[in-house]
Parts: C-alpha cells; structure tokens; sequence
C-alpha cells in the first residue's frame, strides 16, 4: 500500500514554479525530508484543484524524474501556505472540512485591529501590547496627547508595506511615509505641520485604506538601529505549541522598518545580546520571549480555529521585556536562513509535518 498523502496548499504562482524548481520564499525540499521521516507523501495544489466531495485531486508529486502533476487521491490532512481573502474561497476551505478533512492554518490573513481586540481579551497580554486604535483623525488625535511618537500602518498588510511614522517636534508634528504602495518601501518622504489637521497626504491614504495608529513602542537597538524578533511558533508532533527559532531584524539606518524585505538585516539575538546588552541574561531573555509567544499563541488559538504555525513580531526593551508587535498567520521563513540558522530554517518546515502526522494518525475512516 502507498504512503497516504499530506496536501500543501499553495498558490497559483508557486505551483508553476514547483516543475521548475525556481521558487524563492518555500524550501519544498524540506517537506519531502520531512514526508520521509514520518511515513507520507507531500502533494502540492491549489485551492481551484480541490471540490467539496471530490474523491481526488490533482497535485504535484516527486517523481524519479522531478515533480509530475497526476491524479492522487484527495489527502486528508492539507496545509495551508496559501492567502485567500474572499468569501467565496471561505466557503470552500469550508466544505473541505465538512468532507472530513483536516486542514490546518486554515484562515491566516487576519486584521491587526481584530488580533488586537482578542490579545485585549486576555489580562496577562495587556503590560506587553501597544496602545491601539483605528486610525481614523479622531483615534490618531486621541494617540497624540499620550504619545510623542505613533506608528500608522495598514490594517490588512504585511512585509511593512505602507507603515508610516508621525514624531512629535518642538513647533508641531512631521510624517514619513513611503511614496509607493509596493511590497518594497524605497523611497520616502516627510511632511511637517502645525495644529490639529492631519496632513492631505494622510488623510487621503486613510480614505483609501483601513489603517491602524499605535504609539511607538521603545525597542532596544542594534548600531543605533532599532531591531525586533521574528519567532517561530508552531505546533508539534504532540500537537502542542512551541517555539522553532527566534531570528532579529535591524532596520536599516535610513529607515524605522526593520522587515526583511524593506531592507532589514537578520542577526542571531545571541550576538547582539552579548554585543550591546552584556547586563542581561541571554538565557532568561530567551527564556522571556518563549513564555510570552507561547502564551499569545495558545490564547490566539482559542479563538481562531485551526491555527498551528504563526510568525510573531515580537519587540525588546533594554531591559530585555517582550512587546507585541503583530502575528503573521503565514510566517516567511526566510528570516532564519538569511541569519544562518539552517537548523531553525529545516525545523520550520518538519514541525509543521510532525503536526500534520498527528492529525493524519487521529483521522479515522475515510473520505
């Protein structure tokens, strides 16, 4: 009998470049290690492949050869690494799992003004969170009483697209924000004011987009730079949560976003714990961040269903206390093999199989 089959969820982009093995961001190398390691075979599809009640579907599988897309039976355990937003793609991850079938990190685009308000629900979280609202001129007035500086950013992005900063000065206020709306942030400019009226420029982008306002949290540095955290947190072969790796991100020194893709720079913590940071203890820092992520992932995944591998944005003061920043619910990976921790890197992608395993062995009957 064949090794069952685990789906991963992908989209169109990424599966024409299966076949060609030119994709950038997913090492699928890793999950065929990891089918190896434990008994099942990765299959690679799209949303459109997969019918409610379809009995197969067609996806691509290591062959010999390469990768050849063939008719296989539909898996019972699928992975999302996918972003879909509409209803109508909802509805059809839905009828998947009425067919029975498990599918993990099902929804993984949500708001940042929602994740906030379910992070308030939790007492434990709030000493950790940034003061938060949307950002209409009302909510960034509010904000700009309490606070010299404020971070704006969408309310539905990520890789720090469209995040711009507002920074109290002795005659008023002044805006840097980036001049395009791509997934690179290259170029940017500021606007200064005086009083109470937001500058055209915001106001418009608020007109066009939901945005968030939060008060700029005091992250450590890094060579002057500010820096924060991207940590792994993924659930595990026992299905509990836990924390793969922890990479940090040191924004450029012409901007404050320190996303990879704006031009930040991976470094392992170790080495600037213990460049910048001597007075602290590198293992209760560490110890710090895995009690607060795994904390914010266990309250998240009680109330958002089928969670199992999150990307968390997660800040340092000086004196090493976790602050919340944002959760991505389709982590980029990356970081960790852009800071050499090849390890980290390999163990993103074998935790989620693990987990997948777990739920292949609780599935019982048949499609």
């Amino acid at each position: 009998m064949y090794p069952p089959y685990v789906g991963i969820l992908v989209n169109d982009n990424e599966l024409r470049k299966i076949p060609l093995g030119t994709w950038k961001y997913e090492a699928i190398e890793h999950y065929e290690e990891a089918g190896k390691k434990y008994g099942f075979t990765p299959c690679f599809f799209r949303i459109c492949d997969l019918r409610a009640g379809q009995k197969t579907v067609k996806a691509y599988v290591k062959q010999l050869e390469g990768y050849v897309r063939r008719k296989i039976p539909a898996p019972l355990v699928i992975h999302n690494r996918a972003i879909y937003l509409s209803k109508s793609q909802d509805r059809r991850l839905s009828s998947w799992v009425r067919d029975g079938r498990q599918l993990f990190n099902r929804w993984n685009r949500y708001g940042k003004l929602r994740i906030h308000q379910l992070m308030l629900e939790n007492p434990s979280l709030h000493p950790h969170l940034p003061a938060t609202r949307r950002a209409t001129p009302d909510g960034i007035a509010r904000l700009m009483k309490r606070f010299d500086s404020l971070i704006i950013k969408p309310n539905n992005s990520s890789i720090g697209r469209g995040v711009m900063r507002m920074d109290r000065t002795p005659t008023g206020w002044k805006l840097s924000y980036p001049i395009s709306f791509g997934p690179v942030n290259q170029k940017w400019r500021t606007v200064r004011w005086k009083g109470t009226r937001l500058p055209a420029v915001l106001r418009s982008r608020l007109r066009k987009e939901t945005y968030i306002v939060q008060q700029r949290l005091p992250l450590a540095t890094f060579q002057g730079s500010p820096f924060d955290l991207r940590v792994s947190v993924q659930r595990t072969a026992d299905g509990s949560w836990d924390v793969t790796g922890i990479v940090a991100k040191v924004a450029s020194k012409h901007t404050f976003v320190t996303n990879v893709a704006q031009g930040g720079t991976t470094y392992q913590l170790p080495l600037i714990l213990q460049e910048e940071y001597a007075h602290l203890d590198p293992e209760e820092v560490v110890q710090r961040i895995y009690n607060f992520s795994i904390l914010v992932a266990s309250h998240l995944s009680d109330r958002l269903p089928h969670l199992a591998d999150l990307g968390l944005d997660v800040g340092i003061t000086t004196d090493g206390y976790p602050l919340f920043i944002e959760c991505n619910g389709k982590d980029q990976r990356y970081s960790f093999r852009e800071a050499g921790m090849l390890s980290e890197w390999i163990a993103t992608y074998d935790n989620p199989m693990a987990y997948a395993k777990y739920l292949l062995d609780s599935c019982s009957g048949h499609v």
